[in-house]
């Protein structure tokens, strides 16, 4: 492997993981906070759980990403991993952010099949970086079950969905 590509390989996968540190920074910095006052569904981990999990995950995806694109040029690899990638983002945040829990659940949904997709396509291409991504799928699967939940559990409660204005 060339230097450039090892530097091209190291940034893939830094950036998801970047993403989500700055991600975090900015539209989820109130989340435990927001998160222990809601009523939770059944098998919600603790809040000190998901800082734990997502670096892991990020991780695999750029490890995931790095795999499928050194050795492709395939455009269609990389619609799907920066689209799903995007949706991640910006599940946090309409959820944490702006509140807007329901177009986040909505997201969510979303979200969970462009994962699959590239899970699959990632599969399909390198058999080793769709399993990388075999935990992230579970885990969105996991997400948008607590998306719901949290929103069926909570959706009445005006602090739930509406955006402190300070």
């Amino acid at each position: 492997m060339k230097a450039n590509d090892t530097i091209k390989s190291i940034i893939k996968v830094k950036m998801p993981i970047i993403g989500g540190k700055l991600i975090g920074k900015f539209a989820v910095k109130n989340a435990r906070k927001d998160y222990k006052k809601n009523v939770k569904p059944p098998f919600s981990p603790p809040g000190y759980l998901f800082p734990i999990v997502w670096p892991i995950l990020y991780t695999t995806m750029g490890v995931a990403y790095a795999i499928v694109t050194n050795k492709s040029n395939d455009k269609n690899l990389k619609v799907i991993y920066y689209t799903q990638l995007g949706l991640n983002y910006l599940w946090s945040i309409l959820y944490f952010k702006y509140k807007l829990r329901f177009s986040a659940l909505i997201e969510s949904f979303v979200l969970l099949g462009a994962v699959i997709t590239t899970t699959v396509k990632f599969f399909n291409t390198k058999k080793i970086a769709g399993i990388l991504l075999v935990p992230y799928m579970l885990w969105s699967a996991f997400a948008t079950y607590l998306t719901v939940g949290n929103w069926l559990l909570n959706k009445e409660n005006p602090s739930y969905t509406e955006k402190n204005r300070k």
